[in-house]
């Protein structure tokens, strides 16, 4: 591993530290920002039972861009539907708002309804490498299937982080997708600048890795959803959060003239939905967005996955098999959680990342909290 590189979360044996840094910052609901809806125990993905989800952070360098040198600020992020330990794959389904941007593994999804194996994202240039890695490792850890093949079509995806990392330089090698997925835990999760969001710029302030949750009520079938997104996208000057212009009122150390960049948003239930039930859930990720101001710009790549721990073994063997399923007539609240979860998860995001300089001693100020909560208050939007 080239010396040059800083990993947070080295080995795994720094878990603990990593839960307890997550649980320490503060975060939206945290500054009184409100949100709708019910979260569950710990306001993330990892609500859904089985979830893991795993970062390598590399940080190093500063000054002046050497491309295969530095300043390095990227990662990846590894999600595992059912955990590291299974072999089961999921129903799932993608949907994409705005195509600039990369997904691999997506038309197997759309063909097949199902997700064999984790879903990684990184930065852009970084796809190839994620991706082989995912196959290695899988190949290590799995053995052949029933007509004794070893193959896969790995989910990853990317957004750019070239204002901040040398992204040309490709600093993410195997052994950095291997530590993702080997470290993948359930529990808090980190956010802010780390894993595959390290380097990345949202509303014009640090952006990053967000998660949130909704757990349903008994009567709508006391299901979870939980939404993890990596940000890189939007405008200043379009940022809503709680119904307020907040990007109007703190429009200063703005650094696009345009908005370029991207968001991948992954949604996880345990409700029983078949693949094209799945797809109307990812579908609503965009009005989660668009609550934040998000127009879907010709520039971003707005992709979105969603999958089902239910039906455990629906992927594996021949034969029938017995499903079970939700009917459409029961999906609205899935869809308002989704919406929800979605717009909690960005500003986790915003609100965990903290001021960051990368390469060209270019700086990207973290959304200020006090400035955030005396907006809010202006407006009658703070809840404490």
């Amino acid at each position: 591993m080239p010396s040059h590189h800083r990993i947070t979360l080295l080995a795994a044996l720094l878990l603990s530290t990593v839960v307890a840094l997550a649980q320490s910052k503060p975060r939206a609901r945290d500054l009184g920002v409100p949100f709708d809806g019910t979260p569950g125990p710990l306001n993330a993905i990892t609500d859904v039972k089985g979830v893991e989800v795993g970062h390598t952070t590399l940080i190093s360098g500063e000054g002046p861009l050497k491309v295969g040198v530095g300043p390095v600020r990227t990662g990846v992020t590894a999600i595992l539907p059912r955990g590291k330990d299974s072999l089961d794959a999921v129903f799932a389904a993608w949907f994409t708002l705005n195509g600039n941007g990369e997904m691999t593994g997506t038309t197997w999804v759309e063909e097949s309804g199902f997700m064999d194996g984790p879903f990684m994202i990184t930065n852009t240039h970084s796809v190839g490498v994620v991706r082989d890695a995912v196959i290695a490792w899988r190949i290590k850890r799995a053995p052949p299937d029933e007509e004794g093949y070893s193959w896969s079509l790995p989910v990853v995806a990317e957004t750019a982080d070239d204002d901040l990392n040398d992204m040309n330089g490709f600093h993410v090698k195997p052994e950095h997708v291997f530590h993702a997925l080997d470290s993948a835990h359930g529990g808090p999760v980190e956010e802010g600048s780390v894993g595959g969001g390290t380097g990345m710029i949202c509303n014009e302030f640090k952006g990053g890795i967000g998660t949130a949750s909704r757990v349903l009520s008994a009567k709508d079938g006391g299901y979870t959803i939980g939404v993890l997104a990596q940000c890189n996208y939007g405008w200043r000057s379009q940022l809503r959060i709680a119904g307020v212009s907040v990007g109007r009122e703190i429009s200063d150390h703005t650094v696009r003239d345009e908005d370029v960049g991207s968001i991948i948003v992954v949604v996880a239930t345990d409700a029983p939905l078949l693949p094209t039930q799945l797809k109307r859930l990812a579908k609503r990720v965009s009005l989660g967005l668009g609550r934040l101001g998000s127009f879907a710009s010709d520039g971003s790549g707005d992709i979105f996955l969603a999958f089902s721990t239910a039906n455990p073994g629906a992927y594996s063997g021949k034969g029938l098999h017995s499903l079970s399923m939700l009917s459409n007539r029961s999906l609205n609240p899935l869809f308002v959680a989704t919406v929800q979860a979605t717009e909690e998860s960005v500003v986790n995001a915003m609100v965990a990342a903290e001021t960051m300089t990368g390469i060209n001693n270019r700086t990207v100020i973290g959304l200020p909290h006090d400035r955030l909560r005396e907006v809010l208050k202006k407006y009658n939007r703070l809840v404490k």
